[in-house]
């Protein structure tokens, strides 16, 4: 998500500004690894690429048959009738996740005491008792007595020898790093600020407001910015449009708001400086010159691409669903289960569920290749 907006702090002549040309540029600060990722960040926010993609996933749907065009009137009649039914639903499935909504906020309020308790561990402004401590691992249940009492104490031996650390040190950054969708976000000059980073809260709208959620970051006192929270507000709404009302499924986010950012001097990461050597056609002179223009980073999350319109093209609802979907694995997956994403343990679940797909694909395909194979008797039997 590159910033969109830039300064220029090379004062030119503008008269002079049609008779340079750029003869080379150079950035401070990059290697190969940050190249190709920065390459991988850029294709993804392009908004061709993502339009092409959308389209190519939008042709999987398949296309009429010309079935329909072939039917009696009186049966379109009746066809008719059913799309009318279909509208119906829609109404009453955007109730339902109007419904799922209160329901969210109703549990959002019995997750938050567990939540608060896990961020008073992890910044070690409460240290868990050993009763709290005890996990027993799979692994752990064929051991002996003697081979735990052997393992405790190399452990001691091992913290002894090191520094006592306080909480759990990078535990969020930690978690940023295992899950791909957010490491292809971050750059190495990320990784610093995001130490800081104590606590990912939700907060849902309120009863009787429109459907809307907020993602907080907290942030311990730091040298980068003077923001104790950094916020991110996504709005949806919950009904079928009526121009074209099967399109429904489920809420869609009309729009999202992010917040300013109190860069200290200096400091600011969503911004690079870079110089350029810019020859004058005429003279033949060369002159170098520095601008300063957006950078790629993680914390252009809070910078968000303008909220979808009725008049907006295609390219901007992309980018929106694109950065949505950022914002709803955080508050789905990542809050609800960060510790499994420290560990690792969630991913390899998410591995798991992945292979359990392709197993499927791959049996769907020899069912299809199957003379006797009837679809229409599987998809009831799926039910």
């Amino acid at each position: 998500f590159s910033s969109p907006s830039s300064k220029d702090q090379a004062e030119m002549d503008p008269a002079d500004l049609e008779d340079v040309e750029d003869v080379e540029e150079e950035e401070t600060g990059e290697d190969e690894n940050s190249k190709a990722r920065q390459l991988t960040v850029q294709m993804m926010q392009n908004p061709q690429i993502l339009a092409a993609l959308q389209e190519r996933l939008d042709g999987l749907n398949g296309s009429p048959s010309g079935y329909m065009e072939s039917l009696p009137k009186v049966v379109k009649r009746r066809v008719n009738a059913l799309k009318n039914l279909q509208v119906k639903c829609s109404h009453i499935e955007a109730k339902f996740y109007e419904e799922v909504h209160e329901l969210e906020r109703k549990y959002a309020a019995l997750y938050q005491p567990l939540f608060d308790k896990r961020s008073e561990i992890v910044t070690a402004a409460y240290e868990p008792t050993d009763e709290e401590c005890e996990w027993k691992a799979d692994e752990e249940e064929e051991l002996t007595d003697e081979m735990k009492d052997k393992a405790k104490l190399e452990e001691e031996k091992k913290d002894e020898e090191k520094e006592n650390p306080k909480g759990i040190p990078e535990f969020w950054l930690t978690v940023f790093k295992n899950v791909d969708l957010l490491s292809d976000m971050l750059q190495e000059h990320d990784e610093p600020v995001l130490k800081h980073l104590q606590d990912i809260k939700v907060k849902f709208s309120d009863p009787g407001q429109p459907m809307s959620f907020t993602l907080e970051f907290l942030f311990e006192p730091n040298e980068f910015f003077t923001n104790t929270v950094l916020s991110k507000t996504y709005k949806m709404r919950s009904e079928p449009d009526e121009n074209d009302p099967f399109s429904f499924d489920g809420p869609e986010i009309m729009s999202c708001t992010g917040c300013t950012i109190d860069w200290t001097k200096g400091k600011n990461i969503t911004l690079k400086t870079i110089k350029k050597k810019q020859k004058h056609k005429g003279r033949g002179t060369v002159r170098t010159v520095t601008k300063t223009v957006p950078n790629d980073s993680f914390f252009n999350f809070f910078t968000p691409p303008e909220g979808k319109k009725r008049s907006s093209d295609e390219d901007s609802e992309v980018i929106l669903a694109a950065d949505f979907e950022i914002g709803h694995f955080i508050r789905e997956r990542i809050i609800p289960r960060a510790v499994l994403y420290f560990t690792g343990e969630a991913i390899e679940d998410d591995d798991d569920d992945v292979r359990i797909v392709h197993a499927e694909g791959e049996e769907e395909a020899d069912e299809e290749n199957d003379p006797d194979y009837d679809p229409k008797v599987s998809q009831r039997e799926q039910f």
